[in-house]
């Protein structure tokens, strides 16, 4: 989404970076992978929920489940798309570490997952993210730790 860095941030409310997601033309290549799609944002609380689509690609055993990386994966964008979103839209925030806890297994099909920033601050900040199946039941928590890092440092 390049359309999100700018020189002068500017305020926007929750609705129009919404916005700015269901209109990007040319997301990242992970989140059309996992079927990404934001579906609420609060900066208020710091929070996001988005919608994943795994399809069949995504199993990773005879059962037919979704494999634990991508899980993973989609537990990561809850927590980076938070920090992005508690940042103002102004900072990627790059995964340090993360742990990850399966509690059931995932099916290929809707999901939902939610991301929220535990604690920013300037060199580090802490996320946590849970993924959900469609009937609400918890199928995996994630913690991590990443670096707040604003999107000028990529200007070239």
């Amino acid at each position: 989404m390049s359309d999100i860095a700018s020189d002068k941030p500017e305020t926007l409310t929750d609705e129009a970076i919404l916005a700015r997601f269901h209109a990007a033309k040319n997301p990242p290549g992970s989140s059309r992978t996992l079927g990404f799609r934001m579906l609420s944002v609060s900066q208020a609380e710091r929070r996001v929920e988005i919608a994943f689509a795994p399809t069949l690609e995504a199993t990773g055993n005879p059962m037919g489940q979704v494999q634990g990386g991508y899980v993973c994966a989609m537990l990561d964008e809850c927590m980076s798309v938070a920090g992005l979103v508690t940042s103002g839209m102004t900072c990627v925030v790059p995964t340090l570490e993360m742990k990850t806890s399966f509690l059931r297994p995932a099916l290929p099909g809707p999901l939902k997952g939610v991301g929220w920033v535990v604690k920013w601050g300037k060199t580090v900040c802490f996320l946590e993210g849970e993924l959900y199946d469609p009937e609400g039941r918890l199928l995996a928590r994630a913690s991590a730790t990443a670096i707040p890092t604003p999107y000028s440092k990529f200007k070239k």
